[in-house]
């Protein structure tokens, strides 16, 4: 690195750092698509590597709002990492997130999240999957049938300018209920959830919106596809009780001209899999993982979520790259203080930062033998603090 600097990439380089994520991520960026990619950099700090005047390795950490268990914590959204070909293995990616922790520290902001790209880069820098989504799929060629009577109130599309106001609230709600989601301000709803254009399929229609207001009250966006087999394509959807979801999925699975309805992203422990009167309708295509989260300032971190229990208990805590969060830790609901106590349990930040959102199980880590459990079920009286009603799920790329 003694030939490299690390300093911020300046905002007349938007475009040059899309041409980055072109060439490490093996991209093409037409020359009329440039503008609908700029704002999500142009919001972020940029944190670049140059040899000279030459970019060799960038980083994009933008402030937002995640939703944890009983709190709603500032969090550094990483994004467009890279490290060229040509400079691989000297440390780049290492100084870049050293600089990403250094500036999210000075902005109080405890925790980072990413998607990654290649999962095995990042539990070495502290990152934990912390959430998974499914993938499914529902034959709607037959009329679908559900075990939850549909909320009768009727339904209204609207248009996507109008999300943030009218749908904005919705979503707020259902993040409050369940840990994952990050906090949408008019500019993402427009630019990440409803672009005009689908990045991955231009066949795709625009986004449509479908609403139900009121409290309680739900929306579905989606986009359809009419060639060969009519597919609905599910972007989103939130609803504040079962029988709202449920009239919004016999809205989705009742749009003429369509006979399968797909979504890409949904919680692991949806509803509609088990609402569908006949299973065999609605099918699990995949499962994956999903965000990553890192905790930069563990115990701000620890405090701010809630515990489901009353427990109390010691972890020490090891983090190689962020010598402040090591120690021994003596944590309960709102607590987490340094101590001389014998531990309960050993592990990593890794690990914890996995657990954290309440979607990972410590005592499955500790039979991986990668969490240590020196009194006997302190793993299991962890993940009961930490257990959530909802799985965790974030339905954000970023």
């Amino acid at each position: 690195m003694s030939d490299l600097e690390i300093r911020p990439v300046p905002e007349a380089d938007l475009d040059r750092m899309i041409n980055f994520a072109d060439l490490v991520f093996h991209g093409r960026t037409a020359d009329d698509e440039y503008e609908r990619y700029r704002w999500l950099p142009r919001r972020s700090e940029r944190i670049g590597t140059y040899a000279g005047d030459t970019l060799v390795g960038q980083l994009a950490a933008f402030p937002m709002r995640l939703s944890v268990p009983g709190a709603l914590l500032d969090c550094s959204a990483v994004t467009y990492v890279g490290v060229l070909p040509t400079h691989r293995r000297r440390g780049v990616l290492t100084s870049m997130m050293e600089r990403m922790h250094a500036d999210a520290i000075a902005a109080n902001r405890p925790v980072a999240a990413l998607w990654a790209s290649q999962s095995a880069i990042y539990g070495r820098y502290g990152f934990g999957n912390a959430d998974r989504a499914i993938g499914l799929e529902i034959d709607t060629s037959r009329p679908l049938k559900l075990r939850t009577e549909p909320d009768p109130r009727p339904l209204r599309l609207i248009d996507r300018e109008a999300a943030a106001e009218v749908i904005g609230p919705i979503h707020t709600r259902a993040i409050e209920r369940r840990p994952g989601g990050l906090v949408r301000d008019a500019e993402w709803w427009l630019q990440n959830v409803l672009p005009s254009e689908d990045e991955e399929d231009d066949d795709l229609s625009e986004p449509r919106i479908a609403v139900m207001d009121g409290d309680p009250g739900g929306y579905a966006v989606y986009r359809t596809h009419h060639s060969g087999r009519g597919t609905v394509h599910l972007v989103d959807l939130e609803a504040d009780t079962p029988q709202v979801e449920a009239a919004l999925w016999r809205y989705l699975s009742e749009i003429d001209l369509t006979d399968r309805v797909k979504a890409d992203s949904r919680p692991v422990d949806d509803l509609i899999p088990y609402m569908a009167a006949d299973p065999d309708q609605v099918t699990v295509k995949s499962e994956y993982g999903a965000l990553w989260i890192r905790l930069i300032d563990a115990p701000a971190a620890l405090r701010a979520r809630s515990w489901a229990s009353a427990d109390s208990l010691v972890i020490d805590l090891h983090d190689a790259r962020l010598p402040a969060n090591q120690g021994r830790w003596r944590l309960a609901a709102g607590a987490c203080e340094q101590t001389g106590d014998a531990p309960d349990l050993t592990l990593n930040t890794t690990e914890l930062a996995a657990a954290y959102l309440g979607g990972v199980s410590l005592r499955m880590l500790a039979r991986l033998g990668v969490v240590t459990e020196h009194t006997p079920g302190a793993a299991e009286r962890l993940d009961r603090a930490f257990s959530v009603p909802l799985a965790p799920y974030t339905n954000d790329g970023f």
